[in-house]
């Protein structure tokens, strides 16, 4: 079975190392990841990121989804069955297309700080809201990961569970998305155990 690692950009994917990760299966990630990890494919929607993104020569050396790639600059179109989604499922809808059997949904926080604030690592950086924001709606992105679920129920999907993670009924109702603690999850890592 073939595993692929989702990246979103909560605050409880910062106690992993991504290198370490991308060694042990393809790593997906979203928007400003790329400042700081080469991902095996990029995802990002939202237009003024992902003509920056485009604009600096990254879609051209890498795998780069966006809604309307600029010509010319290698970015690929997200597939239209995943077209209006959010950058994060909008990845793990990739994934699941690329024919991974289980993927692994880390930082998928959808919840607020413990300060309950804005969450996303890259808080106070260009294209972002500020730190002290409130918490961005997450209503769509448990819809969207539930559209792809079902649209994929050969496919199990595993959401790792840091302390800023939000517990979202609606998706424990789900039959092929389970959920994991993330210090189990960087136990199974470290210590080469089946993921």
């Amino acid at each position: 079975m073939t595993i692929a690692f989702v990246l979103g950009n909560g605050q409880s994917r910062l106690t992993l190392d991504l290198i370490e990760l991308a060694k042990v299966a393809p790593v997906y990630g979203c928007n400003a990841l790329f400042r700081e990890f080469e991902p095996a494919v990029l995802v990002s929607t939202d237009a003024p990121i992902s003509k920056s993104i485009q604009e600096l020569g990254y879609s051209k050396q890498h795998v780069h989804y966006t809604r309307k790639p600029l010509p010319d600059l290698g970015a690929k179109r997200i597939p239209q069955q995943y077209y209006g989604f959010s950058s994060g499922p909008t990845a793990v809808g990739i994934a699941a297309i690329d024919r991974h059997r289980k993927i692994y949904l880390l930082g998928f926080d959808m919840g607020p700080t413990t300060t309950g604030h804005f969450n996303n690592v890259y808080s106070d950086t260009e294209f972002y809201k500020k730190s002290s924001s409130t918490p961005t709606y997450t209503g769509n992105w448990v819809r969207q990961l539930g559209t792809i679920a079902k649209d994929f129920p050969k496919t199990q999907f595993v959401r790792v569970q840091g302390p800023t993670t939000a517990s979202i009924l609606e998706l424990s109702n789900i039959p092929n998305l389970s959920h994991l603690l993330m210090v189990d999850f960087i136990d199974r890592i470290n210590n080469t155990k089946d993921l």
